[in-house]
């Protein structure tokens, strides 16, 4: 059982998370015109859940999610629909900032391989983010596909994928070299 002092520390520490993944989100190394962008921000919500579990880590990624629409809201707005805003709001924050919160969760599917499966979780969940922008970008957001591509599901593979594979790169290693060399921070505290 959880004593008040550790819920305190992990709310405090989510916190910090939520504010530097915020602060990360601007800082970018480069900038789609639609959306999407290569930065760290992913990063302080994946190694949230590494310190401190499954549900810690998604509550984060949750919260975090919910002022990522707060702070992009205008986006939903394109969407023609109650329903493709609904769908907008689902797949372009809700989801696709939750699902970083598993990342311990699928790191703990490699057992005593603690190492790789940082390193695991941290790709399988920006992969999961990707799966969330692939969906909306042919559903949602297929009519900016520009004339040189034909299908919709194509185009949204290559933007898509032209910012979240250099991210998982970016979040994999960085969690990985920091269980390698920080291994204490990966330790739960009590």
């Amino acid at each position: 059982m959880k004593t008040a002092k550790t819920q305190t520390r992990i709310l405090v520490e989510g916190a910090l998370m939520i504010a530097l993944t915020l602060v990360l989100s601007y800082v970018k190394i480069f900038d789609l015109p639609y959306g999407g962008s290569i930065s760290l921000e992913m990063i302080p919500l994946v190694l949230m859940s590494f310190r401190n579990g499954t549900k810690a880590g998604v509550l984060t990624s949750f919260a975090y999610s919910i002022l990522g629409l707060i702070l992009g809201f205008s986006n939903v707005m394109y969407c023609p629909t109650l329903f493709t805003q609904f769908a907008c709001i689902m797949l372009d924050y809700v989801l696709a900032f939750t699902v970083l919160g598993f990342s311990s969760f699928f790191a703990g599917l490699f057992g005593e391989k603690k190492g790789l499966g940082v390193v695991m979780g941290s790709i399988i969940v920006c992969l999961l983010r990707f799966v969330c922008s692939y969906i909306s970008g042919a559903w949602l957001w297929g009519a900016y596909m520009p004339d040189t591509f034909s299908n919709v599901w194509w185009y949204s593979f290559v933007y898509n994928g032209s910012y979240m594979f250099p991210n998982t790169i970016i979040v994999a290693v960085a969690a990985g070299l920091l269980y390698r060399y920080a291994p204490k921070f990966f330790q739960r505290k009590a």
